[in-house]
C-alpha cells in the first residue's frame, strides 16, 4: 500500500527507530544535508514542542540518499508513524482503531478502500448486537475511512492484525490512554497472577475455566492465555456490560480467537457462575481506576459470597487495601469480615513497581478458596507471606505459586508442604492484631516453624551429592616460533570478520531488577552486577526496534575503561553506551568470542578500532572453545556451591539464634569446657 503524504506523521526519535540508527545520527543528517541536492525534509507541524515530519517525504529522502540501516523502512513505517488526525491520547480514536483492526480480522481482507457505508454495513453484519465494535466505528464519523486506511497500514506494518492490535495495546502507555495505562501491571505481575491462576485451575472435559468479573481487565486474561498456551483448551468469562473497557476486552479476546463466555453482572455486582472456575481480578480495574478501598473490598466480598468450594480466586490490589494497616474503621471492618468468612486462604504482600503508572505503590495478593466449614472458627488458618523486598525472579514466582497451591489443602496437606515464603497463621491472630496482615515474621518466628530444616537438608544433600566433575584437560607444547597472527577490531570489521552493532538507548526508568528481557550495560560490564531487565510489554511498546544479542556476541564498552563479556545465551538488550561485536560464523578469521572479550579487557587506548585481537588457527578454535566452555561450567558450579554454602550458614545461624533449631553436641564436648576464643 502506498503511504499518502497527508496520512502519516513521524517524529525525529521515531525516524531513528525506523532507520535503526541512534537519535543523534538523525540530527547529523539534517545539519549535513542542508547545502546538498537532497536536503533533509522540513517539519510539517510542531506538537508540544516536538517537530513532526511527513512520513512519505522521509521515505523519499531515505531512498534518495541511501541513509539508515533498515532496507524495509517503507514497509515498517506504519509501526512508527501516526496519522495527522489520529491522536493517541484520544480514547475515541484508540477504541476506533482497535475496532477497525477487529473488523479487518473478521472480514479477512484489507478495509482501506471501503466507503463509509460499506464499513458500517460490514460492522452491522459482524456485530449485529453491538457488543464490541459497531458503536466505536459509528463514533468515528468523518474520520472512519481515513482511519480504516491507517488500520491497514498498522496491520501490514506489523505483518498480522493480532500483532498490530498488541502494538496498539502496548502503545497505550506511551500515548497516555489513562483508562488503560494508569493501572496497567508489569509483565512480572501479570505472569505471577497468571501462573497462580493456572496452577489453581481444574482441567475438565471442556477445558479450564477462568473469569474476570471486573470492568475491563484484559492483561491478566491474556497472561493466562500465554501461560496455558495450547496445553489445554480454556474458556474466559467476562462481564457483558457496555462500558468501553469491557468492550475492549471482548475485542482483544476475539482478535486472538480466544473462546469467551458472557457473564451478566447486575448493578449490585451479583452474578451466577458455576463449576470449577478460577476468578482473577485486579483492583482498581481499567474500567474504574478511581475505585476506593471500601469499594474494592466490597467487590472482593461479592466474589467471595458467590464462590463455592470448587472455585478459587486470585486477586491483586494495592497493599494499602489488602494487607497494610487499615486507614479507616470501615476498611478494617470490611477486611475483618472477609477474613471471618474463611475463604481467604493466602495473603501475600508484594513489592513496589508492579503497576507501571504507580511505581511507588506496593501491591498484594489474596488467594481465595474453600472455607472448610467443618473446621472450628478458632482453628482456621491463613497462609501469610511478605515479599516486600523480594525480587520476583522466575524461581521466586515458581516457589510462591507452589506455596499458594498448598494453601488450598487441608491442614495435614499444608503441614506436609515445605513452604519457602509463607507461614501458617491462625486467622483469629490476624483478626486480633488489627494491624498489617503480612508483616515479616520475627527471627524467632521464622525459625520456630521448622520449615527451614527441610531446606537445610536439601542444601546439605545437594552439596554432598553434586560434586564437580573432574576437569579433563590435556595440553602440549607448541612450536615457539609459531605465534598466531594478530588483527585489530577495525581490521576485522573492514574484511567482514566482525560486525558492529550499536547499543539501544533505553531510559533508566524503564529498567528493573525483576523478570523480563535481560539487559547488559555499563553496570554489568564494569561491576559484574546481576543483569537488569526490561519487561517485554514495555520493550515492545516503547522500543519496537530494539536490537537483541545472539549467542556468542561480545558486548563491550570503551569507557571509563575497556570491558567486555560474552553473552552465551543471546536475546539480551544492550544499553548504550555498551555496544556489540558479532563474529561472522562463515568467515571468523580465527576470532573466538572468549578470546576477543579477554583481549578487550586488557586493551588500552581510546581508539577501540585499533585494539589488537589474537586469532586462533582453525584447527584449534573448536578445541579451545570446548575447553573454555568446560572451565566456565566448572566456574558456575563452584559459584553455585559457594552460594549454597552461604545460604546454609545463614539458615543455621538464624535457626540456632532464634532457638528454633538445635545442633546435636558431641558427648565429649560441651559449651562449658570449650576454650574461649583468644585464650589458652
Amino acid at each position: 500500500m502506498t503511504v499518502n503524504s497527508n496520512q502519516l506523521r513521524i517524529g525525529l526519535a521515531d525516524i531513528a527507530l525506523l532507520t535503526k540508527v541512534q537519535r543523534p545520527v538523525v540530527s547529523m543528517w539534517r545539519s549535513r544535508s542542508k547545502e546538498t541536492d537532497t536536503p533533509f525534509p522540513g517539519p510539517v507541524a510542531v506538537e508540544n514542542g516536538q517537530e513532526l515530519f511527513d512520513a512519505a517525504h522521509i521515505l523519499d529522502w531515505l531512498t534518495a540518499t541511501g541513509r539508515g540501516n533498515n532496507p524495509h523502512a517503507a514497509e515498517d513505517v506504519s509501526a512508527f508513524a501516526f496519522m495527522e488526525n489520529f491522536r493517541p491520547n484520544s480514547a475515541r480514536m484508540f477504541d476506533g482503531v482497535t475496532s477497525l483492526l477487529m473488523l479487518r480480522q473478521l472480514l479477512g481482507s484489507p478495509i482501506g478502500m471501503m466507503s463509509t457505508d460499506e464499513l458500517m454495513d460490514a460492522a452491522d453484519e459482524s456485530d449485529p448486537d453491538d457488543t464490541f465494535l459497531y458503536s466505536e466505528l459509528e463514533a468515528l464519523g468523518e474520520d472512519l475511512c481515513s482511519l480504516a486506511i491507517y488500520a491497514d497500514l498498522l496491520a501490514e506494518g506489523a505483518y498480522s492484525t493480532e500483532a498490530a492490535f498488541e502494538n496498539l495495546m502496548g502503545n497505550r502507555f506511551r500515548a497516555g490512554i489513562r483508562e488503560q495505562s494508569d493501572v496497567a501491571l508489569t509483565d512480572t505481575a501479570i505472569e505471577l497472577v497468571a501462573a497462580a491462576a493456572v496452577e489453581l485451575s481444574t482441567e475438565t472435559p471442556e477445558g479450564r475455566l477462568f473469569a474476570d468479573t471486573t470492568e475491563g481487565g484484559s492483561d491478566l486474561l491474556m497472561g493466562i492465555v500465554s501461560a496455558v498456551q495450547e496445553a489445554a483448551p480454556l474458556t474466559l468469562v467476562t462481564r457483558n456490560d457496555d462500558g468501553g473497557a469491557s468492550r475492549l476486552v471482548r475485542r482483544r479476546l476475539r482478535v486472538h480467537d480466544v473462546q469467551r463466555q458472557a457473564l451478566r453482572v447486575d448493578d449490585s455486582g451479583q452474578f451466577e457462575l458455576e463449576g470449577p472456575v478460577v476468578h482473577v481480578a485486579q483492583y482498581p480495574p481499567p474500567g474504574d481506576t478511581e475505585m476506593s478501598a471500601p469499594q474494592i473490598l466490597a467487590a472482593v466480598e461479592t466474589t467471595a459470597l458467590q464462590m463455592d468450594d470448587a472455585q478459587r480466586a486470585v486477586i491483586i490490589a494495592p497493599a494499602g487495601v489488602l494487607v497494610d494497616d487499615a486507614t479507616t474503621r470501615e476498611v478494617d471492618e470490611l477486611r475483618s469480615g472477609l477474613l471471618r468468612m474463611g475463604r481467604v486462604r493466602a495473603v501475600v504482600r508484594l513489592s513496589r513497581g508492579l503497576v507501571k503508572g504507580r511505581p511507588r505503590q506496593a501491591q498484594a495478593l489474596w488467594v481465595l478458596g474453600p472455607a472448610y466449614e467443618a473446621v472450628p472458627a478458632a482453628d482456621r488458618w491463613t497462609m501469610v507471606a511478605d515479599l516486600s523486598s523480594t525480587e520476583l525472579t522466575p524461581d521466586v514466582v515458581s516457589d510462591l505459586v507452589s506455596d499458594l497451591a498448598a494453601s488450598m489443602g487441608e491442614i495435614s496437606m499444608i503441614r506436609a508442604h515445605s513452604f519457602r515464603f509463607a507461614r501458617l497463621v491462625h486467622t483469629r491472630s490476624l483478626l486480633a492484631s488489627r494491624g498489617a496482615l503480612a508483616s515479616a515474621p520475627s527471627a524467632s518466628q521464622a525459625a520456630a516453624d521448622g520449615r527451614d530444616i527441610v531446606r537445610i537438608e536439601k542444601l546439605t544433600d545437594s552439596l554432598n551429592n553434586h560434586r564437580p566433575d573432574p576437569l579433563a584437560l590435556e595440553v602440549e607444547s607448541g612450536a615457539p616460533a609459531a605465534r598466531n597472527p594478530l588483527t585489530t577490531v577495525g581490521g576485522a570489521l573492514a574484511v567482514g570478520q566482525l560486525k558492529y552493532l550499536p547499543g539501544n538507548r533505553i531510559a533508566d526508568t524503564d529498567l528493573n531488577n525483576a523478570a523480563g528481557a535481560p539487559v547488559i550495560g555499563l553496570p554489568e560490564l564494569l561491576e559484574g552486577a546481576t543483569a537488569r531487565h526490561i519487561d517485554q510489554l514495555l520493550l515492545a511498546a516503547n522500543y519496537p526496534s530494539a536490537r537483541r544479542t545472539e549467542p556468542g556476541d561480545v558486548v563491550f564498552c570503551t569507557g571509563p575503561r575497556p570491558a567486555a563479556v560474552v553473552d552465551p545465551e543471546g536475546s539480551a538488550v544492550v544499553v548504550y553506551p555498551a555496544r556489540v561485536l558479532r563474529i561472522n560464523q562463515t568467515d571468523p578469521g580465527g576470532l573466538l568470542p572468549a578470546v576477543v572479550a579477554a583481549d578487550i579487557n586488557t586493551a588500552t587506548g581510546d581508539d577501540w578500532k585499533r585494539w589488537p585481537l589474537r586469532t586462533i588457527p582453525d584447527g584449534e578454535r573448536t578445541a579451545l572453545a570446548e575447553t573454555l566452555k568446560d572451565i566456565e561450567t566448572q566456574r558456575a558450579q563452584a559459584q553455585s556451591r559457594l552460594n549454597s554454602l552461604a545460604e546454609l550458614a545463614t539458615l543455621i545461624t538464624d535457626g540456632v539464634a532464634g532457638r528454633g533449631l538445635r545442633l546435636p553436641r558431641s558427648p565429649a564436648a560441651t559449651d562449658q569446657d570449650a576454650p574461649t576464643e583468644g585464650t589458652r
